[in-house]
């Protein structure tokens, strides 16, 4: 792997791998919680829209030219990232490149595009607000994140889209669509040394080979956190809560979470990701999945899942089950939340579960694509991209007791939260 940084400021990063696919992506420290002074849900609209069109071609023209090369293009938005990425055969890879990077700097956004894009996402949202299990989330994110940034859902409201115009999405392109908040990253079967020099080549073609003011982008580095805007970066303070909604549903639907490590507290950070995938992760026997389905058959999936962010994370465990099961699924969830609280994992259970994880972070990376878009996310949060060999020290080095003190302080009922459909 070879990694470095363009002149102009952009971040990148190459790996050869044997397939002859080739995968690439540009990557964005620019999310839900960037739109300050904007409508909500404009970073969201701006990866749709910004499709429809560039200075040099057409909606049509961008739609199939990939598609002739028998490749794919797609793109996704968090609350800290805009990613565009496309999977072509690797001879094909530096025109994909080249498609991303025009995508990026200049956009046209026509204003037929952007009134047939808002009816698309506003279908999107009355789809989220139709599932309860997908609406109920949103809305736990919206309530434990109430007066921060990351509380803004990352779809907008329909009143929010219809105001979004041109002027705007042009505006938040030009600002937040920088260099240095941006990282390339290649996985391709060629030579590095020669994807390397291909992929600056390409980033001072259209940025210039002179790096662009970003704010904040020093003392970012300083601390070792990556490209992201500090200022705005605040621990969220909002208090827990516990909330029945009457949605008249056909079954009850349930979120239990609450504040947790952020991506540089690493080794809280590693002890919760351990500790969520014991209790309910992806696995058959997961904690909760073995009781609450398995053993009783009270729900058809419960998750554990940790998402990290920035500055904070959040735990939340989901589920959805029969009205007349939820107070049964409940009490499980707490009676097994209080084992572990109660007293760390054995030894033999431990090591049993730290292999079950790298297993698990084995084989998701076993593809080009999930390698790709996964050094993308390191650049931008740690400027650097840590390996396989790095994972296992980091994973071998969590004890019992850390994970026994991350489930004390991570689902200490004065600090937890709850949100039920019913």
């Amino acid at each position: 792997m070879r990694s470095g940084k363009a002149g102009c400021g952009l971040q990148y990063a190459v790996k050869r791998s044997g397939s002859a696919v080739g995968y690439c992506a540009l990557s964005i420290k620019c999310g839900t919680r960037d739109e300050a002074g904007y409508h909500c849900g404009i970073a969201h609209f701006t990866e749709h829209t910004i499709f429809k069109g560039t200075e040099k071609r057409s909606a049509s023209t961008i739609n199939s030219y990939l598609d002739r090369l028998g490749g794919e293009l797609n793109a996704f938005t968090t609350k800290e990232e805009i990613v565009f990425h496309a999977t072509v055969l690797k001879e094909d890879l530096s025109k994909a490149a080249s498609l991303l990077f025009e995508l990026a700097t200049c956009p046209t956004f026509p204003e037929q595009e952007i009134q047939t894009e808002k009816g698309v996402v506003i279908d999107e949202i009355h789809s989220y607000k139709d599932t309860p299990s997908e609406d109920i989330y949103d809305r736990f994110e919206e309530m434990i994140f109430k007066g921060h940034p990351l509380s803004g859902n990352i779809l907008g409201t329909t009143a929010s889209v219809k105001k979004i115009t041109r002027e705007e999405l042009l505006a938040f392109v030009k600002e937040k669509f920088q260099p240095c908040r941006m990282a390339f990253t290649v996985v391709a079967d060629i030579d590095e040394e020669r994807m390397e020099k291909g992929l600056v080549k390409l980033a001072e073609k259209f940025f210039g080979k002179e790096p662009a003011s970003c704010p904040n982008l020093q003392e970012c580095e300083e601390r070792g956190q990556g490209i992201f805007p500090c200022s705005n970066r605040s621990v969220p303070s909002a208090e827990p809560f516990d909330k029945t909604i009457s949605k008249r549903n056909h079954q009850a639907n349930c979120v239990i979470g609450a504040l947790a490590p952020s991506l540089y507290q690493e080794k809280e950070r590693l002890a919760t990701v351990l500790l969520c995938n014991i209790l309910g992760g992806p696995a058959t026997n997961s904690i909760l999945n073995s009781v609450l389905r398995e053993k009783n058959g009270w729900v058809y999936g419960v998750e554990c899942g940790y998402t990290q962010f920035t500055d904070t994370g959040l735990v939340a465990i989901t589920l959805g089950c029969d009205k007349s099961n939820l107070e049964k699924c409940l009490k499980a969830i707490d009676k097994e939340i209080a084992k572990l609280q109660a007293e760390p994992l054995s030894e033999r259970r431990l090591k049993a579960a730290k292999k079950q994880l790298l297993g698990q972070i084995a084989i998701s990376g076993d593809n080009g694509e999930t390698q790709c878009l996964s050094m993308g996310k390191s650049l931008l949060a740690y400027g650097k991209i840590s390996d396989g060999k790095d994972n296992r020290t980091l994973v071998e080095g969590i004890s019992a007791a850390d994970v026994q003190e991350m489930a004390i302080k991570i689902f200490d009922k004065n600090r937890l939260s709850k949100l039920i459909y019913i």
